[in-house]
């Protein structure tokens, strides 16, 4: 199955660089590319993207709010942020928005691919940088939060084969790596992701790791 690709971005270099790199990929194809928000919405609505790349700081409508408008004109696209900002503002802004990953662009070529297709299977991606400060930030939005000195009475919701795959998906495991880890079809472990967010009343991938490091089920490195 062929990722199609949107490019978002202010610079026309950097458009045709992300383009060029996304068509050398035997599942990626680039299909269209914008140079700022309000043309990213246009294209994300005519094009239906499974991935859209968004660049932050655009002119007019910048790649905040374009996130927060296009995953309402097509919930299925899923958005990957880059830019050359470390600044936890902007991260918490564009998941807040809607976005499902957020990476600098001087990531490695290889790096950014990996995350486009881990985006494009459901995935969760985040900066390495930004991940632990990011946590911190993101604890007050889970929903009836524990201390965390207490253990987490809604972990007994789940069976045991359920804790094993949301300790994984703490860690920062993709499906398909956990899937490796545990021996298990892929598919199988999307279905794993969706109970455990059911079961635990978390809205996304991003707080069920807050909540596998507010249990205590993971402990940060």
């Amino acid at each position: 199955m062929t990722i199609r690709i949107l490019v978002a971005d202010d610079e026309a270099l950097l458009r045709m660089a992300f383009s060029t790199i996304l068509d050398a990929q035997p599942d990626m194809e680039a299909v269209g590319e914008a140079a700022d928000g309000d043309e990213a919405v246009r294209l994300t609505r005519e094009l239906r993207p499974d991935v859209v790349l968004m660049d932050v700081r655009m002119p007019g409508t910048d790649g905040i709010e374009a996130t927060r408008r296009l995953t309402d004109v097509s919930p299925g696209s899923k958005v990957l942020i880059l830019t050359t900002f470390d600044l936890d503002a902007y991260a918490f802004a564009g998941l807040a928005a809607g976005a499902c990953g957020f990476l600098l662009k001087n990531t490695r070529p290889e790096e950014l691919l990996t995350a486009i297709r881990n985006v494009a299977a459901g995935d969760a991606v985040l900066a390495p940088r930004i991940t632990r400060r990011l946590l911190d930030d993101l604890r007050a939005q889970l929903p009836h939060r524990s201390r965390p000195d207490h253990h987490d009475e809604r972990l007994s919701r789940l069976s045991t084969r359920e804790r094993d795959v949301l300790v994984k998906v703490g860690s920062g495991l993709s499906n398909a790596e956990i899937a490796a880890d545990l021996s298990l079809a892929e598919a199988t472990v999307k279905g794993h992701v969706g109970r455990i967010l059911q079961k635990l009343g978390l809205r996304d991938r991003i707080q069920a790791v807050v909540f596998a490091y507010d249990s205590r089920l993971v402990h940060p490195a």
